[in-house]
């Protein structure tokens, strides 16, 4: 028990100790009462001694009337009261004074008189025209209004007008709307009556700052209206406008001329500076933080002027705070201080557009304000504001070039205000900095650009859908041929949208980013049609690009293959089955799987590596920098360090400086491929022809009904089934020309076709195939005696003899001529010669049957990715972002389109779909 009451004692004096010791009261000066004062010393409210009350700061004391007092410095003073007949308090309120008749001095005739030598006052009234001081202790000259107008110093409340005596007080009869101000209601008629009656700089000054404070309507309000009724003639009314007149042609004809701006170089602006109540405050350089209300650095701040860059800065900002920087609202007008041709510094007042007012309404002024917490005052101006003003949007545009102004002046200040209610809320601020042209003539450019290619797309569209009917052994236009021009018309129309935007892209940054000197070009402004038009036009590039490769993987996965066996059975047949009475063949299978297989891999080769092209792409723009070309600046820094103001993106130019990485990467890919690799590596689609020679198995591939490609692989040596010792002295033989070439036709080595084929030909080899369509549900049976897979066995040694013996010119009714193609007929892609009664086979030097593969549409596949990796960046302006997405998409199509492929090679040759790896 004594142990827990010596810690209930010490904790007592703990807590003791903290409340007395370091712990206060938290008061404010305003918290203490009528007869405290507060003590700055122990930050505590103290009383006042007898006879004294508060002060007005509340941080002392003051006497009461009837004392005088002793001050010595201590915010406590000491009060003694005048009690004795006849004495008043000297207007020092150091002495108590004898006098006789002061019980009414002063007032508004008299003064007191005060002889302190002898201690006494006297009460005299003042000289006619005169009237008492505030402190009531001498005589001053009646304000000249009053003597104006009545002639002494005396004026009836009617006439007097803030402080002011007018003889009338008339206003007009129009009337209009008067915010609901204390500040209004005070100065307004006033400061009217003022400039209009007595010229008065100050009240004229006043006016037309009560007109600019009304920021949302300015034809109907009072203060415009009084503004109007003054005649310009008093020689002390501000100009408004910069025109008396809202015809725009007219408005800039007194400009500056030949204003030239070199790059990065800081525009000179002044501003002239009025405080609520009209009084000049002199004139000041705009610096970073003279019209923004964004806090930063200075560096960054300044950047807002650097001629030819685009500016943004926006930040959220605590009401409290702006009023804290302006307690009453401060007033500019704007001047471009420049040379003219003779050397002199001139100003040129830069117009000011209020976005608030009306259409009807806006007009461009001179003046304009940052906040404003003085106007939304109700009762008292000493009380806080109901409202507040503040300007939520500022931009400085400037339209170029600067040197020949037209119906659009050269520098143009936009001014967007936003009230609230709310004195604890933040406030959204944005100052920016914007450069306009006239795009006409680029406007105009870019349509004639897609009017033209998009009829040439059309006509190529056309002329792809004709061939693609003569292919096909069409006659007439059905709705499938419909369908099909509008999808190879999505193709030309895509590579008619990418020309022009690519064009578009590369023209801005080399006209605009190549500016050395004098700054002429700029970008066309964010979010403008032209902007916005580019960007639906890349959109549109991509969705007709993600078509016609949609397009062209439905003809590749269905299209029709057939492995030719030219090996011929050895020895003597083997005995037949009992079941069908039928022969098992004697020739092996594995060499056709073997090319099959071969075939399914290169399904989706490329002549790039979408890996190192992706790396490569982002090496250039994150590591090396060149995304930094793309800002609306003429800084072609490639790292801006972090003192340096980082101008918005241009999706323009981010779209130009990433398509342009695209084909360059891409084309060195492909010239490194096709030059170096394809060479002196390994040309895969070749290999695929020579693996077919020794393998003594042809494969025809129809792209379409009657059109296809055939790649000849009969052996020259007759049999392909043989040991390792015979191939290498076949092989041996060909390398010594011992034996004849491997091309279709005698004394020819070619072996690859473009194949257009009969109609004949094509019923006959449906009539084989049409057994075949059946096998990819049973090539997985265990059962060798299964009806089903006998007869597409059946079917398969049918076609496979059918096509041997066509290729040997076996049928009279169905043969076939090999030719070379005409040189219009290769530009074109289109045989002029009808397949009515033979089959024609047209030499390709250039391995076309790898259109079949991902390998024939390089530039397809390419194009696509770049517009997908364009697409999403312009959406996130994000490269990092848009290589994963464009990646992700590119393997998904790929995993598609194999798998697809891959079931139709198993379906359409008989080829067990296991054996595809």
């Amino acid at each position: 028990m004594l142990a827990l009451h010596c810690l209930a004692v010490i904790l007592l004096k703990l807590c003791r100790a903290q409340s007395t010791g370091t712990s206060l009261p938290f008061v404010l000066p305003h918290s203490c009462s009528n007869t405290q004062f507060y003590d700055a010393s122990s930050l505590r409210c103290s009383p006042c001694g007898d006879g004294s009350t508060r002060s007005a700061d509340g941080l002392r004391c003051v006497c009461n009337d009837g004392y005088k007092m002793m001050d010595t410095g201590s915010p406590k003073i000491h009060c003694e009261l005048c009690a004795r007949n006849n004495q008043v308090v000297s207007v020092d309120k150091k002495h108590c004074l004898k006098c006789t008749g002061c019980n009414s001095c002063p007032n508004e005739e008299n003064i007191q008189v005060e002889n302190l030598a002898n201690g006494t006052a006297s009460c005299q009234k003042c000289p006619e025209r005169t009237t008492p001081n505030a402190l009531g202790n001498m005589c001053i000259r009646c304000h000249e209004t009053f003597l104006e107008a009545t002639g002494s110093c005396t004026c009836s409340s009617s006439n007097l007008k803030g402080g002011l005596c007018f003889q009338s007080t008339e206003l007009p009869s129009q009337t209009g709307s008067v915010p609901d101000s204390i500040w209004y209601e005070t100065h307004l008629q006033a400061s009217y009556l003022a400039c209009l009656t007595y010229s008065n700089q100050t009240a004229c000054q006043l006016l037309t700052n009560m007109v600019v404070l009304s920021v949302n309507i300015l034809v109907g309000s009072e203060a415009y209206i009084l503004y109007k009724e003054i005649k310009s003639s008093t020689g002390f009314l501000p100009k408004l406008f910069y025109v008396d007149t809202n015809i725009a042609a007219s408005l800039w004809q007194t400009a500056p001329r030949g204003l030239f701006f070199k790059k990065d170089l800081k525009i000179a602006l002044k501003v002239v500076k009025y405080d609520a109540r009209g009084n000049f405050l002199g004139w000041e350089d705009v610096r970073g933080g003279t019209l923004q209300l964004c806090p930063d650095t200075q560096t960054l701040l300044d950047a807002a002027f650097k001629f030819g860059s685009s500016y943004i800065q926006s930040c959220k900002i605590q009401i409290a705070d702006l009023l804290s920087r302006f307690p009453e609202p401060v007033l500019y007008e704007l001047y471009l201080l420049f040379n003219d041709s003779q050397g002199q510094q001139k100003v040129w007042p830069i117009p000011v557009r209020n976005l608030n007012l009306d259409k009807n309404d806006i007009r461009e002024f001179r003046r304009f304000f940052l906040v404003d917490g003085l106007t939304g005052r109700r009762s008292s101006l000493s009380n806080p504001p109901d409202s507040v003003t503040y300007a939520k949007d500022i931009v400085l545009r400037t339209y170029l070039p600067t040197r020949n102004p037209t119906s659009e002046p050269p520098f143009l200040l936009t001014v967007q205000y936003a009230q609230v209610r709310d004195l604890h809320t933040e406030a959204q601020v944005t100052f920016a900095t914007h450069y306009e042209m006239n795009y006409f003539a680029h406007k105009r450019d870019t349509d004639i650009a897609l009017g033209v290619l998009g009829s040439l797309a059309v006509f190529v569209a056309m002329l792809e859908t004709s061939s693609w009917r003569r292919r096909s052994g069409l006659e007439f236009i059905d709705v499938l041929t419909i369908v099909k021009y509008f999808a190879y018309f999505a193709g030309a129309l895509s590579n008619t949208f990418f020309l022009v935007t690519f064009g578009t892209g590369v023209y801005w940054l080399i006209v605009y980013k190549g500016q050395q000197s004098t700054v002429e070009v700029t970008l066309p402004p964010a979010g403008g049609k032209i902007e916005t038009d580019f960007i639906i036009y890349v959109a549109c590039a991509f969705g007709l690009k993600a078509l016609e490769l949609i397009h062209i993987l439905i003809i590749q996965v269905t299209a029709s293959i057939f492995l030719i066996d030219w090996e011929k059975p050895k020895g003597r047949p083997l005995p037949k089955l009992a079941a069908n009475n039928t022969a098992p063949s004697s020739v092996s299978i594995w060499r056709t799987y073997f090319i099959a297989n071969e075939w399914n891999e290169i399904q989706t080769k490329r002549k790039i590596n979408p890996i190192l092209q992706f790396f490569a792409v982002l090496l250039l723009l994150e590591v090396i920098g060149l995304k930094n070309i793309a800002r609306r600046d003429l800084n072609l820094n490639l790292h801006p360090g972090s003192d340096v103001n980082l101008a918005p993106w241009s999706p323009i130019l981010r779209y130009g400086i990433a398509v342009s990485m695209w084909l360059a990467v891409g084309l060195v890919q492909v010239l490194f491929c096709v030059g170096f690799c394809e060479r002196f590596v390994e040309d895969k689609i070749q290999q695929f022809v020579d693996l077919c020679s020794v393998s003594n198995v042809s494969v025809l591939v129809l792209l379409h009904r009657c059109y296809g490609y055939y790649i000849h692989g009969r052996s020259v040596h007759g049999q392909a089934d043989i040991g390792m010792e015979s191939m290498y002295l076949n092989l041996k033989k060909e390398e010594d020309n011992l034996c004849a070439m491997r091309g279709l036709e005698p004394n020819m080595d070619v072996q690859t076709f473009e194949v257009l084929i009969s109609n004949k030909v094509r019923q006959q080899y449906d009539r084989i195939l049409s057994p075949l369509n059946e096998a990819a549900r049973v090539n997985r049976s265990i059962h060798e005696d299964s009806a089903t897979l006998q007869q597409n066995l059946k079917a398969y040694y049918t076609m496979n003899k059918f096509l041997s013996s066509f290729l040997e010119h076996a049928y009279k009714d169905m043969d076939y001529v090999v030719k070379e193609k005409l040189f219009l007929e290769r530009i074109l892609d289109f045989e002029f010669q009808r397949s009515d009664d033979r089959s024609f086979f047209y030499n390709d030097d250039r391995t076309l049957f790898s259109n079949v593969l991902y390998y024939g549409h390089e530039l397809v596949l390419l194009l696509f990715d770049i517009l997908l990796f364009s697409v999403v960046d312009l959406g996130t302006q994000d490269f990092v972002l848009a290589t994963i997405i464009t990646y992700l998409v590119q393997k998904i199509l790929e995993s598609v389109r194999k798998t697809i492929s891959r079931r139709n090679l198993a379906a359409k040759t008989l080829v067990d779909e296991r054996f595809l790896i």
